[in-house]
């Protein structure tokens, strides 16, 4: 449910302070892995970052 509403979040453009949840969220253990890294690559695409391939 969470990782749901978190690429919601991304995909809708509401960014702001969104690497900050990622990190405490996957720290908390709420998001997997593999959600983590998956969210992490959709943010740093939408942000034109040059390294996305995690």
């Amino acid at each position: 449910m969470l990782y749901r509403t978190l690429k919601r979040m991304i995909e809708r453009g509401q960014l702001d302070g969104m690497d900050s949840k990622l990190d405490v969220f996957y720290a908390a253990d709420k998001l997997t892995q593999a959600e983590y890294l998956e969210l992490s690559a959709m943010l740093g695409r939408l942000r034109g970052d040059e390294a996305t391939d995690v």
